[in-house]
C-alpha cells in the first residue's frame, strides 16, 4: 500500500547586502582557518569528556554537536546545486532557511522524545533546542530562483548557479 507523502513548501528569504560582502570566498590567507575549523568540528563530535564519571546514571546525557546539527548534501550539478537536509522533529514552522551568494543557512528547532524502560528502570529523554547551521557553497547561486521543499523530515533545496558560476567546457586547441 502506498503512503502518501506530506510535501510543504518553504519560503527562502535572501542574505542582506551587508552579510553578502562577508561571505566572500575564502582563499590565500585564510585557508589555514579553514582547516581548524574542520578540526574543531571534528574535535566536538567525539565528545569533550569521555571521563567514567561523566558516565554515571546521575549526571544527564549531553547531546554532542553532531546530534543537534542537521546532516546535509550538496550535489553540484552543472546549471544547479541540490541540498538535502536531514531535520528530524523539526517542524516547517521551525524552520528558516537564509541563503547568500555562496552560503547556505539552516535555522530551526525540534523536540525529540525517547523513553526507555526496564526492570524496575524508567528513563525519558527529551531532545530539545536550536540549531544554526551555516554552509559555505562550491558556486554562487541565484536566491530569487531558489526552490525548497519539506517532506517527512527532510529539506530539499534546489538552488540554480548564478550564470558567472556555471561549468562550462573549454575547447583545447
Amino acid at each position: 500500500m502506498a503512503e502518501k507523502r506530506k510535501e510543504k513548501e518553504l519560503k527562502v528569504s535572501k542574505a542582506p547586502e551587508q552579510e553578502l560582502q562577508l561571505a566572500g570566498r575564502r582563499g590565500g590567507l585564510m585557508e589555514p582557518f579553514d582547516e581548524f575549523d574542520r578540526l574543531f568540528d571534528s574535535f566536538f563530535r567525539r565528545g569533550l569528556m569521555r571521563s567514567s564519571l561523566f558516565d554515571w546514571p546521575e549526571m544527564p546525557r549531553l547531546a554532542t554537536l553532531e546530534e543537534r546539527m542537521p546532516r546535509v548534501d550538496i550535489v553540484d550539478r552543472d546549471k544547479e546545486l541540490v541540498v538535502h537536509a536531514e531535520l528530524p522533529g523539526v517542524t516547517k514552522d521551525g524552520l528558516e532557511v537564509t541563503l547568500g551568494e555562496d552560503t547556505l543557512t539552516i535555522r530551526g528547532s525540534r523536540k525529540h522524545e525517547q523513553k526507555e524502560s526496564g526492570e524496575n528502570y524508567y528513563r525519558s529523554e527529551i531532545h530539545r533546542g536550536g540549531f544554526c547551521r551555516t554552509l559555505r557553497l562550491p558556486a554562487a547561486v541565484d536566491g530569487d530562483k531558489a526552490k525548497a521543499k519539506f517532506t517527512d523530515g527532510v529539506l530539499e533545496l534546489t538552488l540554480p548557479k548564478v550564470e558567472s558560476a556555471r561549468r562550462r567546457t573549454v575547447k583545447v586547441e
